[in-house]
């Protein structure tokens, strides 16, 4: 150890803090926190004497140590991870999956206010509800309050766009303020009574439905008397649901170390029942209560879903501090418990047999797509790894009969289980940017509604500057502003009437020029065939679409293989040929006048 850090370190007071390992530059190499100052970082000097792993690096690059004395240890863990991510250090490892879960926003001031998904709280004055465990329960809930307290849940261009009331609101599911069918003081009152039951205040209204129900059935009016038991047998699974949670809500941590890369395996327990796994890859000569310290610590910053109890092989270090600081995440008592029998020790041990499977098949580089993702995720500056992504694209032939396609793609793989594809609707398919918009806010809403589908990591589109600005109009449409991370992929650009040919280049939101795309580059690679994909998933739709519609044509009499293959060449699509008039079809290449007349008198007048 280099003796001006030897010095300094045993100096350091023995209070809580942070303390900064500094190269010969001045370079930051790495951030730790501590309890006791001097005592952590003394321990480092030591060549084996605690019997842990010796940090060599700091031995073989530190040059200087900086501290700095917070008032309790939850601080310092704060202050530790805000200046890992300010410096970067190269010896701190770095979570790459530590996306958020879903939450709901309410904003008040709204005209007429509505639940929003989110992933990020902000200090906007809005109310906040959740981290929910995962985005079925919390699609789950919403069903079930909409069921007790009717509220919009429509985005606001449908909102405005709306003449009479829909089907929500004939099923008693929403209250079709759209339309005025209720006022904004009745409109608060629902709103207040969802607010108690997120907050889990429910006694009172629990109370007031069981009156409800019981004046309607002695009165004889039995409909009215379902359904207030409906909407009670609702509030009750919506509150069961929060209670449930506690008795088996846990995270499960297994590792397994070869040489200097370290696999940590997490098996997320919810409901009684494994809900989710993730394995992370690091590359750190860390000691394992060390690393262990940090891996909680990123993972469960930001609104991050804190568990009840979290398992794990060996205690991290600093491990009351730790269950303090996630025990204020939470709002309640986290355990970090180390089993050593039953089934909490079992689960335990089959993360670490996930962790080591794992790792095999890294080391033998079969799991080196995480690389290429990583290499994205700096690319791009995206806030996670972009594990799933999904394409979009459209396809048209001159504003007519117009599709668009998602693909997706997970950890680098393609994931046909999650393609879907859209029918423009309306004037939207006449230009590519409505279309744009329309096909990202449709694929949103899906996610967002629909049980089985999740929300990406990265949203592409095929195109440059329009078509990015047409998603961002449709995630802020669907109420998720700048939660989801968009870029636009294009090749070619034309200059006058010529094709300037410029490569791949990526579109990313407020960044006025492109960033190239070098060929055969990881991000060429997975983000060129996941467009590819997209495109021919497009165009196989466009062509049987134009199939299907090209049927119709197959009944009326004169018209045989080649001249409704005329007829489609000339005007784009059945709907060019519907609103033809007569003089345009005559002018149809190998078109006799009499087919002509009978074409025009089947589209056009069908009674005659």
């Amino acid at each position: 150890m280099h003796r001006r850090v030897a010095e300094i370190a045993r100096q350091l007071p023995h209070e809580p803090g942070v303390y900064l390992f500094k190269d010969g530059q001045g370079q930051v190499l790495y951030v730790g926190k501590a309890a006791d100052l001097r005592k952590r970082v003394v321990n480092y000097l030591k060549r084996g004497g605690d019997g842990r792993f010796l940090l060599h690096f700091l031995e073989e690059e530190s040059r200087d140590l900086e501290f700095l004395v917070t008032q309790t240890e939850q601080e310092a863990m704060l202050l530790e991870n805000t200046l890992i991510k300010k410096f970067k250090p190269k010896h701190n490892i770095r979570l790459k999956d530590d996306k958020a879960y879903l939450m709901l926003r309410l904003d008040r001031t709204e005209e007429w206010p509505w639940f929003r998904f989110l992933r990020r709280r902000r200090k906007d004055g809005a109310l906040y509800f959740g981290p929910f465990s995962s985005a079925r329960s919390l699609r789950r809930t919403l069903r079930l309050l909409h069921r007790v307290t009717p509220l919009r849940d429509c985005t606001d261009g449908v909102f405005h766009g709306r003449s009479r009331a829909c089907l929500k609101h004939q099923i008693g599911r929403c209250p079709a303020p759209c339309v005025g069918l209720i006022d904004r003081e009745a409109y608060d009152d629902l709103l207040d009574r969802a607010v108690a039951i997120l907050s889990g205040d429910t006694a009172e209204l629990e109370k007031d439905l069981e009156d409800r129900m019981r004046s309607a059935s002695e009165g004889l009016r039995f409909e009215e008397a379902q359904t207030w038991k409906e909407h009670l047998e609702a509030l009750q699974l919506i509150t069961e649901k929060q209670t449930v949670v506690g008795a088996q809500d846990r995270d499960v941590v297994g590792l397994f170390r070869q040489r200097e890369e370290a696999h940590i395996s997490m098996l997320s327990y919810r409901n009684f029942g494994l809900e989710g796994s993730r394995v992370h890859h690091f590359k750190t000569q860390l000691p394992t209560a060390e690393l262990l310290d940090q891996f909680l610590s990123q993972l469960y910053q930001g609104d991050r879903y804190v568990p009840r109890e979290i398992l794990l092989a060996s205690e991290p270090a600093g491990c009351e501090g730790l269950e303090l600081w996630l025990g204020e995440r939470r709002g309640g008592r986290v355990e970090i418990l180390m089993p050593q029998r039953g089934d909490k020790k079992r689960a335990v041990e089959m993360a670490d047999k996930n962790a080591r499977m794992a790792g095999e098949i890294w080391s033998r580089g079969g799991d080196r797509t995480e690389e290429d993702l990583d290499t994205l995720q700096g690319l791009l500056e995206l806030p996670h790894l972009p594990r799933r992504i999904h394409c979009l694209d459209i396809s048209t032939i001159q504003g007519r009969d117009t599709v668009a396609s998602r693909v997706s793609s997970v950890d680098g793989q393609a994931c046909s289980a999650e393609y879907r594809r859209f029918s423009i609707r309306g004037d939207a398919g006449k230009d590519d940017f409505s279309s744009m918009r329309q096909a990202v806010e449709r694929s949103l809403r899906l996610c967002l509604e629909r049980e089985g589908e999740e929300l990406p990591d990265l949203l592409l589109v095929d195109g440059g500057k329009g078509q990015v600005s047409a998603a961002l109009d449709a995630l802020a449409e669907c109420g998720l502003g700048d939660e989801l991370p968009v870029a636009g992929l294009a090749k070619d650009r034309m200059k006058g009437p010529e094709r300037i040919h410029s490569g791949e280049r990526i579109f990313l939101p407020g960044r006025e020029d492109p960033i190239p795309l070098p060929i055969d580059s990881a991000p060429w690679r997975i983000l060129t065939q996941i467009r590819d994909e997209a495109h021919r998933f497009a165009i196989t739709y466009h062509r049987k679409k134009r199939e299907r519609l090209g049927s119709e044509l197959d009944e009326v009499e004169g018209l045989g293989p080649r001249r409704r293959q005329a007829l489609l060449k000339h005007f784009g699509s059945l709907a060019g040929v519907r609103e033809a008039s007569l003089q345009d079809l005559s002018r149809v290449p190998g078109l006799p006048m009499a087919v002509a007349e009978t074409l025009y008198r089947r589209f056009r007048h069908p009674t005659e």
